[in-house]
């Protein structure tokens, strides 16, 4: 299994969907820079998000942000700049990013970039959530939903389906 490196984004969606145990079962290990946990933990995050990862699961490890020279990258926040020396600093490494201006420089960067909507695809082709269902509750919080993919990848479910 790949070692996935989560972004707060899509870290804090999972919880608040209550889908982060996916994560394990999709990835190993699971890991988080110190700056994520601190967006995590920040006093404006939900209160689901700070108490999960006030007693987080013994699968998520938190690590520095690895040898790479981490600056704050115009217009990322220091989350999304900590994933990305992190990721650097393992190759092979899945980041996990919803963020189009952190995706975009970790692709340019050469990084393997998967998004919620991907991973919550993946758990569904393997039988393990119902993908309406998943996209309802995301739906329900402030993630902004990309409907067209949203769309295609509910058509796709269904014909796995079918």
């Amino acid at each position: 299994m790949p070692a996935v490196i989560c972004d707060t984004g899509p870290l804090n969606y999972l919880i608040l969907i209550e889908a982060a145990d996916l994560l394990p079962r999709l990835f190993s290990p699971i890991l988080i820079p110190v700056a994520v946990k601190n967006e995590l933990t920040h006093p404006r995050a939900p209160a689901a998000v700070r108490d999960w990862i006030a007693d987080s699961p013994s699968w998520l490890s938190v690590v520095p942000s690895g040898s790479y020279f981490v600056a704050q990258i115009p217009r990322l926040d220091a989350g999304e700049s900590e994933v990305i020396a992190l990721s650097l600093d393992r190759p092979g490494s899945l980041v996990l990013m919803d963020d189009r201006s952190g995706t975009s420089v970790a692709v340019k960067s050469g990084l393997n970039v998967v998004g919620t909507l991907a991973l919550l695809d993946r758990a569904a082709s393997r039988g393990w959530i119902k993908l309406p269902e998943a996209f309802r509750r995301l739906q329900a919080t402030s993630f902004r939903a990309p409907l067209r993919l949203m769309a295609h990848m509910l058509e796709e479910d269904a014909l796995r389906k079918s």
